[in-house]
């Protein structure tokens, strides 16, 4: 489809140019993996905090990490980021005649390598860094944590201020970049090619052969025995080349997925289920006889209807709307799992500590 909307790009492209629609489509591919893999990791640190909390605490970092494998493994492979790989891409060296170029099993030299992942993996961590350090400045400023007269404070509603209006020229030089690339005035999409030194164009038949006569050489050579450090240096190679070849299978095969995760857990989406879920509003607890084998409630709130005598360290139980002192719910609900006013099921988790003002 994109082949066939590659007309309205001028001919003074080059042949081997890809369409506004492939580099967009593979630009928004690695976008799309993040959040999918961000929600689900969140799913199952929310379901088993013990262990899985610390991929959820530690989740940029480890997905930088496992980026940086992937796409140093494809841009040496098959001088691509992964994303570039999966619609038939790849980078080309600035420079290089049409006739003199590298094919794309041969990789990135190592200059062109080590600028494309530190615009590919570093430069998006930094960014989603310098997001959430925002978000919290904009949350203190909220709360007013630092007093009005502080430096501080000054710096950093300056740095608020500031911030959406060198976003949106960040973001304005990238469509500037991507319009004159649809009117062929250039042959970068984006700004970060053309730092990196390369550009994008699509594989030839040569470079499908040779990248296909690679892997099959690859999975048929065996290295005789060496020296232990060089059977460490090649298990460690190994080690490295399995995790990003596992990597990019695992996401060959389940990037639609992933892309369907995003869609599903949408803002938008999300309105729709719960208007369709919504269950109607439980009734108010009902208030018991003084006979029932209940505690009786007393006459002042202030006191514990468990210990009757002035609250401590006040608990509300979620499930029944009652309040206790923390020790005296925590016990009677951990051994009878019940309410104890009007003995509704409940368990630990639905116990809520609350905090007057004045604390």
């Amino acid at each position: 489809m994109a082949e066939h909307g590659a007309h309205i790009t001028t001919a003074s492209v080059v042949d081997d140019q890809p369409s506004i629609f492939e580099v967009v489509a593979q630009d928004s591919l690695m976008s799309a993996v993040r959040p999918a893999l961000q929600h689900v990791v969140k799913v199952l640190a929310e379901s088993n905090p013990a262990n899985f909390g610390f991929f959820w605490r530690w989740f940029d970092e480890i997905f930088t990490l496992l980026d940086l494998l992937l796409q140093q493994h494809y841009l040496s492979k098959t001088s691509a980021s992964f994303s570039e790989n999966f619609y038939g891409l790849k980078r080309i060296v600035m420079g290089d005649q049409h006739r003199l170029q590298r094919l794309a099993s041969a990789g990135l030299p190592k200059k062109q390598l080590m600028k494309s992942i530190m615009f590919l993996v570093l430069l998006p961590y930094l960014k989603v860094k310098l997001e959430k350090l925002v978000s919290s400045l904009r949350e203190e400023d909220e709360y007013s944590i630092h007093p009005p007269s502080s430096r501080w404070k000054r710096f950093y509603r300056a740095f608020l201020a500031a911030y959406p209006f060198v976003n949106m020229a960040w973001e304005g030089w990238f469509l500037v970049q991507q319009l004159r690339y649809i009117l062929g005035k250039v042959q970068h999409h984006s700004p970060l090619l053309r730092l990196a030194g390369v550009r994008l164009g699509r594989l030839t038949v040569q470079d499908i052969q040779a990248l296909e006569h690679k892997s099959a050489k690859a999975s048929m050579m065996q290295l005789p025995a060496g020296s232990i450090g060089e059977k460490i240096k090649s298990a460690l190679k190994k080690a490295v080349g399995g995790v990003a070849l596992s990597l990019s299978t695992g996401l060959s095969v389940g990037v639609f997925f992933l892309q369907f995760l995003e869609w599903w857990y949408s803002s938008e989406n999300q309105e729709t289920i719960k208007t369709l879920t919504a269950l109607p509003t439980p009734p108010p607890p009902v208030h018991l006889d003084y006979n029932s084998d209940s505690p009786l409630l007393p006459k002042m709130k202030t006191v514990c209807p468990l210990c009757r005598k002035n609250r401590v360290n006040d608990t509300v139980l979620a499930t029944s709307g009652y309040v206790f002192c923390y020790r005296c719910v925590f016990n009677y609900v951990r051994s009878h799992q019940a309410c104890p006013i009007t003995g509704y099921p409940t368990e630990v988790q639905h116990l809520i500590k609350l905090y007057s003002p004045e604390n």
